[in-house]
């Protein structure tokens, strides 16, 4: 399943680096999508939505789960 995220605070290659690691950590098999300029992470995973986020979160970026 598709989750979108907006994270906060991401400013450059590295913070984008930083929570797609930490997606990465969460779920091996996930496939995110890291999008600097509008601040949003689109994740495929067969995780609940609330494990990647506090995975981005405890990486040291605010993140939320948009519901569709």
């Amino acid at each position: 399943m598709t989750h979108e995220f907006d994270v906060q605070n991401m400013t450059c290659g590295h913070c984008r680096g930083t929570v797609e690691k930490a997606i990465k950590a969460a779920d091996p098999d996930a496939v995110a999508t890291v999008d600097l300029a509008t601040k949003k992470a689109t994740v495929q995973t067969s995780l609940d939505p609330t494990v990647i986020s506090e995975a981005i979160k405890n990486a040291g970026y605010p993140a939320s789960y948009v519901q569709r």
